[in-house]
């Protein structure tokens, strides 16, 4: 309100609070010393120029105005905004992390898996299958990225009542999971009840932990279309393997340095990408030499969604909904 910080670095000192690893804190950091910020109201100091340039030669026919390379200029906000958003999704999951859900039949090792990721024994494990009746969540680092670890219960048919719960929830973790890590038996061949759950994963992202990898092998498993990754988790044989496949699969193969600045809130994404939007149309409109009118609604549209992000253009509404997650630790 003293303008001492503008609307992104106050929201970066919620993702201090919140941040789940060094890489996320490391990012937040950065927000709050108004690294997006500079880059924002660089970008729109720029296209205030050509507004002010259109502006003049609508309202001032009669007058010689100055000379503008409008397009030029136009140009190179719309890259810089590609560059922005290019790395928001990165960016997101540092900021938000990876919902992964452990799925597969009853005793195939998801337990083991789990406590073997988070390096302690989290989850009971027991030769019994079904030992886990509900969901578990954990969060682990992965090279900076937070994965939220979601053990479930074997998914089988039962009659069992608990049992079904147990199964029913575990199949809502799989329908939220942004990605699923598929728990095999390496020992043995597919079974019906592995037929069943692969049949659950059609839309999802999915890695196949081929487990029990320190037994005799069972049947070859290259008919599945995921990558499949042969892991033990009793003797930790090819984890390391499958934390790094986890965390390639989170970034989608972007290679993110440890200096490198990244968005990471969904609602800077969506500004950016309509500010992109309406610059984009604003070069197509001027490469067609339609009038400046047309032009300058669509720079005053980017140059508003560009100031959802610093505070300049948001309505009381946003800001209402924006600070009332800062409502911690009552």
């Amino acid at each position: 309100m003293n303008g001492r910080i503008d609307l992104s670095q106050a929201e970066s000192v919620l993702d201090i609070v919140q941040s789940k690893t060094e890489a996320s804190l490391r990012l937040a950091v950065q927000g709050l010393a108004g690294k997006l910020s500079e880059q924002i109201r660089a970008i729109r100091n720029e296209l205030l120029s050509v507004l002010a340039y259109l502006t003049a030669r609508i309202d001032f026919p009669e007058d010689e105005v100055e000379e503008h390379d409008s397009l030029e200029v136009i140009g190179k906000a719309f890259r810089d905004l590609k560059n922005l958003i290019a790395g928001a999704d990165a960016g997101i999951i540092y900021r938000q992390g990876i919902r992964t859900a452990i799925v597969g039949r009853p005793n195939v090792g998801k337990s083991s898996l789990l406590n073997r990721l988070l390096r302690e024994n989290r989850a009971i494990v027991t030769p019994i299958p079904g030992t886990t009746r509900d969901t578990l969540e954990e969060t682990v680092n992965l090279k900076g990225v937070p994965f939220l670890l979601i053990d479930t219960a074997g998914i089988i048919k039962s009659e069992d009542a608990i049992e079904a719960l147990g199964v029913e929830r575990s199949r809502k973790a799989i329908a939220q999971a942004d990605l699923v890590l598929l728990v095999i038996d390496a020992s043995e061949s597919l079974s019906a009840a592995d037929s069943d759950i692969i049949a659950l994963l059609d839309e999802k992202t999915v890695l196949v932990a081929a487990n029990k990898c320190d037994l005799p092998p069972g049947a070859y498993f290259g008919g599945l279309r995921w990558p499949v990754i042969s892991i033990s988790a009793l003797t930790s044989e090819g984890m390391s393997t499958l934390e790094e496949k986890m965390v390639d699969v989170a970034l989608g193969g972007r290679v993110v340095s440890s200096d490198a600045f990244l968005v990471t809130n969904v609602r800077h994404k969506e500004a950016l990408q309509r500010a992109s939007k309406h610059l984009s149309q604003a070069q197509e409109s001027l490469e067609a030499n339609t009038p400046d009118d047309f032009v300058t609604i669509d720079l005053t549209a980017a140059l508003n969604a560009l100031g959802e992000i610093t505070g300049e253009t948001v309505t009381e509404d946003l800001l209402n909904t924006i600070f009332s997650r800062f409502c911690v630790g009552k």
